[in-house]
């Protein structure tokens, strides 16, 4: 899965960890390996601007999603091997997020987790006009993030072991350098 990122907005924010938490929504959406997405992460006059272009609304936002509309209609049904797919483009201002952040009691990082992967669920067709659309939208927003943060602290828990592992190991001379000699 190709995903592209481009900071933009002049705020500092670890890239990587937005990049997995689209591709950890992606997957767990069964999104083609073979999709593309694009995430720009803008100031809060070039969102103001999109905001009111794209949605005929003043000021900027969070989020905005831009899907592909002509993912499928440019692709014959019959066509031989499904080629890359570009879902579309996910703009981010975390200048703006960043008061939500602190309004919602959680750090920057975590509210744009949150905004990604509700730009990702917008590029698959999820919307939350009318409340039942809502109640599903955010009911799933809310497990991918959950079961996000899970895989990603389990992760970091298991680096710590090896890395604890790693040093008692290299104490009673079982490390690798050892190993190898």
């Amino acid at each position: 899965m190709s995903i592209e990122i481009a900071n933009e907005s002049g705020v500092g924010v670890d890239e990587g960890s937005i990049v997995s938490a689209a591709r950890f929504a992606l997957d767990r959406m069964g999104v083609s390996p073979l999709a593309e997405l694009s995430v720009l992460l803008v100031e809060l006059d070039v969102m103001a601007d999109l905001h009111e272009r794209w949605m005929d609304l003043p000021g900027p936002t969070d989020v905005m999603a831009f899907p592909m509309d002509e993912l499928d209609s440019a692709r014959r049904p019959d066509a031989a091997g499904l080629g890359p797919a570009l879902l579309g483009d996910i703009v981010l201002c975390p200048a703006f997020a960043k008061d939500q952040a602190k309004k919602a009691g959680h750090g920057l990082l975590d509210e744009l987790h949150l905004l990604t992967v509700h730009g990702v669920l917008h590029l698959l067709g999820y919307d939350h006009a009318e409340p039942a659309e809502e109640r599903e939208m955010f009911t799933l927003q809310n497990r991918i993030l959950a079961d996000f943060r899970n895989a990603r602290d389990e992760a970091e828990r298991a680096a710590h072991q090896r890395s604890t592992d790693d040093k008692v190991l290299g104490a009673v001379g079982l490390d690798e350098k050892n190993e190898e000699a």
